[in-house]
């Protein structure tokens, strides 16, 4: 059955992207879907059977050289279970709206053979997000993650007429591997410390990374933190956080489906995968940990601060996207590990809900994407707007204040927060809980401008906007349910009481061993902690984060109600209320506003420090050392010499046979002459 979930998408992708001339192009779109609802099936049937127990599924040997071994096999565990359904049941949807979605592409011809191509890059991505998932080891699951990195740069640029698609692509395409290179020095480091790649070796030798001590610039420094930062730095790339998160808005050139698909649920998620499969050894990284807190609550809030004044739809989910993965790394980095696969697991359902709404928007007003040309859409179309609302309530976080009882993102929200304030990361929580108050504010401002008010734009497109097809109304219906269910469904495994996370995640509760340097016998390591290895995340055991959280006071577990409220409230007063404000309010902060508007300037920065000091290092060595020394200097001298000598040895080519016969007697002459001086005759 595993083996069906991991490559079901890559013989669709084959199928549809190299036969679809033999099936036809709706046979072999029809194949894809079907091979992904088939993954997305058996996907289901492993989370909901899963028992607690790790097991590995051989596929075949793949690299033996030594004491490296890496071979091909799937891991399964609650981890993987966990992002199984994630990346299958999303991406199954995906193909199904882009039936509708891509039906009458504005983007391409007539006669173009684009859509087997585009759902072949869907299923090829889903394929190596599986492969990433349920690796069981290192390099496994680094052609995973370079196999999202290549799918994620054919579908951004799948517009490839347009320079600005083109762009975004190579632009996704660099910033990646940047982080990358981070978790390849991870991957080495690991190797060479602990001589192996396997998760199962690493888990168990990770207590020894706290002890080992790394000598680098000048500073003495312990393995297991600089192995954590550098994991973290991989995970940064994918998971767009600050500094290496320019990367995401721009990806938005990419058609809406692959908006839903990679930057919703599933690439951008696999930093926090990463980051939370490695538990066991960023528990021995306290180092890493902090800084895994500090980035992600500063992205959480740059994001929020961003998406308050964007306009383009598309644009303002994105950088929500940001930072609610900030949301994610925070639970990471406070050890509540639970938590953030907790978000992650309902933020896949609204976030995917709220891109595929925002698709349908976009399809119904003709391709527009700037919210200030919408207006009064809820009654053209109605099914669009409730599930967009239903999306809205999850990731701003509607609820019943201090129960269990609220939609999706109300439950995952609120136990990072809580978790945040447990783990005495203060600074975090007041980040997040500020964040929680500005993404329902900019939540709620694209509701009221999108669906409310007079239309504005071009009239013509409000006259003809109508609902989508059923291709993609389904969808929305299928993942509104997810939406509105999902926490209130998975509370008590993801953050309920230690013994019920412990049974979800296959941790056992009650078992201890001797750990590395703390003693021989069970007993004498029962004050430690039990191996990292035996489940599929770990806590350090004075780690106390999450019973803390349970008992925070109560004005901590109603912040981020209240703070949604607030967010709210100050949305309706200036889109509906008096909406003449926003204008006003960015005359009066005008600065701030282009400062909020351009991003935080990283874009500029970037071009300033980085992009144009390499232009203009290519441009000298271009102009003076491949122009001015190759072709100028070696170039130049090569063809002085060179023909000079060719002209003396052509004239020496007279065709006379006196002319050789007299060359022959002079060699003759010279060479006897030589001998005869050297001694070389006797």
């Amino acid at each position: 059955m595993e083996k069906i979930i991991l490559f079901a998408p890559l013989i669709g992708a084959l199928l549809c992207g190299f036969g679809y001339r033999m099936f036809g192009e709706k046979a072999a779109m029809w194949i894809t879907t079907a091979m992904v609802f088939l993954s997305m099936l058996f996907s289901w049937v492993v989370f909901m059977g899963f028992d607690g127990e790790m097991r590995q599924v051989e596929i075949f040997r793949w690299i033996d050289s030594g004491s490296f071994v890496a071979d091909w096999a799937i891991r399964v565990d609650r981890l993987t279970a966990i992002m199984l359904i994630v990346v299958t049941t999303v991406s199954a949807f995906v193909h199904l709206y882009s039936f509708g979605y891509m039906a009458h592409d504005p983007e391409w011809r007539e006669g173009e053979s684009y859509k087997p191509r585009f759902f072949a890059y869907l299923s090829f991505f889903t394929f190596t997000m599986l492969a990433l998932v349920t690796a069981d080891n290192l390099v496994q699951l680094f052609f995973g993650w370079e196999g999202v990195g290549v799918a994620s740069y054919l579908l951004i640029g799948f517009y490839y007429r347009k320079p600005s698609a083109n762009a975004a692509a190579i632009k996704a395409f660099v910033v990646n591997r940047v982080g990358d290179f981070g978790f390849l020095l991870a991957m080495f480091a690991l190797f060479f410390l602990l001589d192996s790649v396997r998760f199962d070796d690493i888990f168990d030798k990770a207590p020894e990374l706290a002890t080992t001590q790394l000598s680098f610039l000048n500073g003495t420094w312990s393995a297991a933190n600089v192995v954590g930062v550098l994991l973290f730095i991989g995970a940064m790339g994918k998971s767009a956080q600050l500094f290496l998160h320019t990367w995401l808005p721009d990806a938005m050139e990419g058609p809406t489906p692959v908006s839903a698909l990679i930057h919703a649920a599933t690439m951008v998620t696999a930093g926090v995968f990463l980051v939370c499969r490695m538990s066991p050894v960023l528990e021995f990284a306290p180092d890493a940990k902090n800084m895994i807190v500090f980035i992600g609550a500063v992205t959480a809030f740059f994001a929020a601060t961003v998406g308050l004044v964007q306009n383009d739809i598309k644009r303002v989910i994105a950088y929500s996207t940001c930072s609610q993965l900030g949301y994610m790394f925070v639970a990471a980095g406070v050890g509540v590990y639970s938590a953030a696969m907790f978000h992650l697991l309902t933020h896949a359902f609204f976030k995917a809900l709220l891109f595929l709404c925002a698709g349908s928007v976009i399809h119904a007003m003709h391709h527009e994407q700037d919210m200030r040309n919408y207006g009064g859409l809820r009654k053209k179309i109605p099914f669009t707007f409730w599930t967009m609302v239903i999306g809205t309530l999850a990731i701003t976080g509607v609820g019943i204040p201090l129960t269990h009882i609220g939609f999706a993102g109300f439950l995952s929200k609120d136990a990072i927060i809580e978790s945040a304030w447990g783990g005495h990361a203060y600074f975090a929580f007041w980040m997040l809980v500020i964040a929680a108050a500005f993404t329902s504010f900019y939540s709620w401002r694209l509701i009221f401008m999108t669906f409310f008010g007079e239309a504005r734009g071009d009239r013509r497109a409000h006259d003809h906007a109508h609902e989508s097809p059923v291709t993609m109304l389904v969808p929305l219906g299928v993942l509104s349910v997810g939406a509105v269910l999902a926490g209130m469904l998975w509370h008590g495994n993801f953050f309920g009481d230690h013994d019920s996370v412990n049974r979800f995640y296959g941790v056992p509760s009650h078992e201890v061993a001797a750990v590395a340097g703390h003693g021989e016998t069970a007993a004498e390591g029962e004050a430690a902690a039990a191996l990292p290895g035996q489940g599929a995340i770990y806590t350090a055991p004075d780690n106390h984060a999450m019973e803390n959280a349970h008992h925070a006071p109560q004005w901590v577990k109603a912040s981020p109600f209240l703070a949604m409220l607030a967010g709210f409230a100050v949305a309706w007063l200036f889109y509906i209320n008096k909406p003449e404000l926003p204008g006003q309010t960015a005359r009066a902060a005008r600065p701030l506003y282009l400062f909020l508007l351009n991003k935080w300037y990283f874009d500029e920065l970037y071009d300033a420090i980085i992009v144009q000091p390499a232009r203009n290092i290519g441009r000298a060595l271009w102009k003076g050392g491949d122009g001015g020394i190759i072709d100028g200097g070696i170039n130049g001298v090569a063809m002085g010499i060179v023909p000079f000598f060719t002209r003396v040895a052509g004239r020496l080519q007279s065709g006379y046979l006196f002319h050789y016969a007299f060359a022959m007697v002079i060699g003759i002459a010279v060479l006897v002459t030589w001998m005869a001086l050297t001694g070389g005759a006797e």
